[in-house]
């Protein structure tokens, strides 16, 4: 799906959601939609969908020419995921930092709650549709001309009305 940018050029949508996200994941929570987004490479699928990024917090400077001192990764996760992480610790850091491209994280804290993710939660199969449910779809796309298109949206119509 593609929406409009200045210039009349398609743009995906994806681009534009994370041009108006970026920056306020950076002021709340210190985190780039790049490091949400690459989560998985960053931890490995296993522990991906166990866990997720809640902010980086960085040390206050009290004074501009204060050294540098790295960040600490916050990471949430439920009960059972919390050790793996405890023990995968110096390889997240590295991965970060790597993805990051310098050491800006030299701890990570673990948060313990319960962690939706997309991969996690599967809907409920739709139900099987009646014929009349059938026949009124596939009177709705009749006039489709492009078969992609119309067998596409025969899918989201059944899929709307299983549901």
């Amino acid at each position: 799906m593609t929406g409009k940018w200045r210039g009349g050029n398609p743009v995906p949508v994806s681009d534009l959601t994370s041009a108006l996200l970026d920056p306020v994941l950076r002021r709340r929570a210190g985190l780039s939609i790049d490091l949400v987004q690459s989560w998985p490479e960053i931890v490995g699928d296993r522990l991906a969908v166990r866990t997720r990024p809640e902010k980086i917090a960085w040390p206050r400077r009290l004074q501009e020419d204060d050294p540098f001192q790295p960040a600490t990764l916050i990471i949430a996760c439920d009960g059972a995921a919390a050790l793996h992480v405890q023990h995968e610790t110096m390889e997240i850091i590295d991965r970060a930092n790597a993805f990051l491209g310098f050491n800006a994280i030299g701890r990570v804290r673990i948060v313990q709650k319960q962690v939706e993710t997309a991969t996690r939660r599967k809907p409920p199969p739709p139900k099987p549709l009646s014929a009349d449910q059938k026949e009124k779809i596939g009177r709705i796309t009749s006039k489709i001309e492009d078969d992609g298109l119309r067998e596409s949206l025969e899918r989201l119509g059944a899929s709307v009305l299983g549901r």
